[in-house]
């Protein structure tokens, strides 16, 4: 089955809203249809699978139709914005199934209260997030078929690699700062997150969105550098800006600059492993590709990666040069 291709940034914005659309018609059918049948307040929230939260059924709706509404104009601002780049049919597949997982349980929750008496009589089973996660599934296969194929990954320039006209002697840096709003977001959104349920429920039950944000944050802003020693990452959000990659010039074979495919070559953003080398890539774009003497590429996708490409493989001359001295 051929997939579709949308062939203008328009379309993939009304693409990316569509799930959202059919789940709030969903919801206010359903509410419209058995709002009657209600229990004033109802149970909206369950620890395990006991209702351990209450509200009153318009501000229920009202929440959930706020919590829609805000997914769905982010979504379409995130893909109209990357309209053009490879990750954007992961973008849509992941809205498709987001907004399931979210329609899904808002209707679960609602029926779950339908012909109740006493809200806190409402049971909430386990089996009911794992039909969320199984609805999900499909979902994000059909955004991924309507958003059309990701484009090709592009062809690695071959040639002579660059370098820079630094007189003997004489030393230089080079700097830049990469961010992604986007997991900066992610990881600041777990946090707070985290420590509100912390402070309502316990910081056990915080403990793995507090885990998951001090993860995502360290590698959302990341400062690149390349100097003497070589190439080094370092996270912008830590005090001491430590390093969590250090690449040294004796273990930089060659490198180069290219325009990287953040979801068509690596699958996603942040950190990644895959076969024949690793990276850093927090956006598609110019980026650096060393080469080192292992054999394995390191990537990291920044500005200005030419001018830092040149100066990293000056300096490893540099290093050669001594050590065959």
């Amino acid at each position: 089955m051929r997939s579709v291709r949308p062939s203008t940034g328009p379309l993939r914005v009304w693409i990316t809203v569509l799930p959202l659309v059919v789940v709030i018609l969903t919801l206010g059918g359903l509410y419209a249809g058995v709002a009657g049948r209600l229990p004033d307040p109802l149970a909206t929230h369950f620890s395990g699978d006991r209702a351990d939260g209450f509200s009153s059924a318009q501000d229920y709706l009202a929440g959930c139709l706020a919590v829609l509404l805000a997914f769905g104009v982010g979504s379409g601002l995130l893909v109209r914005l990357r309209v053009h780049t490879p990750e954007v049919p992961w973008l849509i597949a992941t809205a498709y199934a987001t907004a399931a997982v979210l329609g899904c349980s808002m209707c679960l929750t609602l029926l779950a209260n339908v012909d109740v008496t006493d809200a806190s009589a409402v049971r909430e089973p386990q089996w009911q997030t794992l039909v969320s996660l199984g609805v999900a599934l499909p979902a994000g296969a059909l955004g991924r078929l309507l958003a059309g194929a990701a484009p090709p990954p592009p062809r690695r320039a071959r040639g002579e690699t660059p370098r820079l006209d630094l007189p003997a002697g004489t030393t230089a840096g080079w700097s830049r700062t990469i961010s992604s709003p986007p997991l900066v977001a992610l990881g600041v959104v777990l946090l707070g997150a985290g420590l509100l349920v912390g402070v309502l429920a316990g910081w056990l039950s915080s403990a793995g969105l507090l885990l998951g944000g001090a993860a995502v944050l360290p590698l959302a802003s990341v400062r690149v550098t390349v100097d003497r020693h070589g190439l080094s990452l370092s996270p912008t959000f830590l005090p001491y800006r430590c390093r969590f990659r250090r690449i040294p010039l004796d273990r930089v074979a060659e490198a180069g600059s290219r325009r990287i495919a953040c979801f068509a070559e690596f699958g996603g953003w942040g950190y990644r492993i895959r076969a024949g080398g690793s990276g850093l890539v927090l956006r598609s774009g110019e980026g650096i590709v060393v080469r080192l003497t292992n054999g394995k590429e390191f990537v990291v996708t920044v500005d200005d990666a030419a001018t830092a490409v040149a100066l990293l493989n000056t300096y490893t001359d540099r290093a050669r040069a001594r050590q065959g001295g």
